[in-house]
């Protein structure tokens, strides 16, 4: 039955969105809001299309009918009159900014090359976006890109300032192939001249180990951070893994941390079996918390985490005037699994703990977790770590529980 103007002004919101049909595809939608929205369904190539013509009483149902009977005529060509719509709102090419572009590069490009998109995607919104975010694409200039990357170089972080080069290129490389800039403009700034990466070879020896988290428990950095790098160092886990953490996702009375797969580089579930040691860590950062569902909240606030190169800067900060040779908080891993392989443990055992994925024809048969081993080689590493400290005089709290 046919829509009147009387009963659509009677129309009333429910609990749930709900429709009502007028003629040949014509409906309206009345959503909880109260609103009332004119669609048109329709057919074409086999399948079915949906066409939003606008809201009640601002759009009449006599010219609702009259942009139905337009669409129809569209669809009758051959043609989709709601694919139309969307490309009537794309801007002209010469138009398009780079926060418009970015957002397609992310969706078309990154988000199809890797699980997790949260570094790229920082370096966008905390370094590109300020500054030639309006821009648009075809006009943004070598000067334009070299101011950002040198402001990062000039803050001290030449690594980020390499990848943020890298996200640059990638995104006026795809920015080129879409027909919207008549040139690259980072190719003038070749990576040599912004950051010559190391080879990633650095593992602590246990001298340094025991003078690091000397260092560390000496220093003016925020207690989280001391916690953080130690239990960095006894769980083998991510920086971002750690950064991520929630409580619900730590065990006590198990002693595990569920690490879930929206968290974890293999984009896996991954449980770290936690020690004594790690276990008392993980508490005191419980105090530290309050009442925050975060692991390592950030400072002034409960509800957001620390900026992700947080630890990286209090780990330069805790090592200034140390005479131990630069290295990474990812060198943490690093010096785990070296130790760990030295000291006899086996290889799978110390790969999954790392939460690596194993690769070749073994990684392809062997489906075991390792969890007892794992379990014994954590608490094992807990043990060494300790007696490195406690050989070097070295007191970093207590690892017994108080009564």
């Amino acid at each position: 039955m046919a829509l009147t103007e009387v009963a659509l002004k009677a129309l009333k919101p429910r609990d749930k969105p709900y429709t009502l049909a007028d003629d040949r595809g014509l409906y309206v939608e009345v959503l909880t809001t109260g609103s009332v929205i004119w669609r048109y369904r329709y057919r074409l190539d086999g399948k079915q299309e949906k066409l939003t013509l606008g809201k009640y009483p601002a759009l009449s149902l006599r010219n609702a009918r009259l942009k139905r009977d337009e669409a129809a005529r569209t669809v009758a060509l051959g043609h989709s009159p709601a694919e139309q719509k969307q490309l009537a709102k794309v801007p002209a090419p010469d138009t398009i900014t780079v926060a418009e572009f970015g957002e397609r590069f992310f969706r078309e490009v990154v988000a199809k090359d890797r699980q997790d998109v949260s570094s790229p995607r920082r370096y966008f919104e905390k370094s590109i976006l300020p500054v030639i975010g309006a821009k648009p694409v075809r006009e943004v200039t070598t000067e334009d890109v070299r101011t950002i990357i040198w402001r990062k170089k000039d803050e001290g972080f030449d690594a980020a300032a390499g990848q943020l080069r890298s996200v640059l290129k990638r995104m006026f490389d795809y920015a080129l192939t879409c027909g919207l800039a008549p040139i690259n403009p980072v190719l003038a700034l070749p990576m040599r001249h912004v950051h010559r990466s190391k080879s990633r070879d650095r593992a602590l020896s246990p001298e340094e180990i025991r003078d690091f988290l000397r260092a560390a428990i000496e220093s003016n950095i925020r207690r989280q951070f001391k916690l953080a790098l130690h239990l960095i160092l006894l769980t083998m886990v991510r920086k971002s893994e750690l950064l991520l953490a929630r409580w619900s996702d730590v065990d006590f009375e198990q002693a595990e941390w569920h690490i879930p797969a929206e968290h974890s580089k293999t984009g896996k579930p991954h449980i770290v079996y936690l020690s004594r040691q790690a276990v008392e860590l993980f508490r005191e950062l419980k105090v530290l918390a309050d009442t925050s569902e975060l692991v390592l909240p950030g400072r002034g606030s409960l509800t957001k985490t620390f900026a992700h190169n947080s630890i990286n800067t209090a780990l330069k900060v805790a090592l200034q005037g140390q005479a131990i040779p630069a290295f990474t908080v990812h060198d943490l891993r690093r010096t785990a699994s070296t130790l760990l392989h030295e000291n006899g443990w086996p290889s799978d055992v110390v790969e999954k703990a790392l939460n690596h994925i194993i690769g070749g024809v073994r990684g392809v048969y062997n489906r075991a977790e390792y969890a007892p081993q794992r379990r014994e080689m954590l608490q094992f590493w807990a043990d060494y770590i300790e007696s490195l400290i406690t050989s070097g005089k070295v007191i970093m709290g207590r690892f017994s529980r108080q009564a």
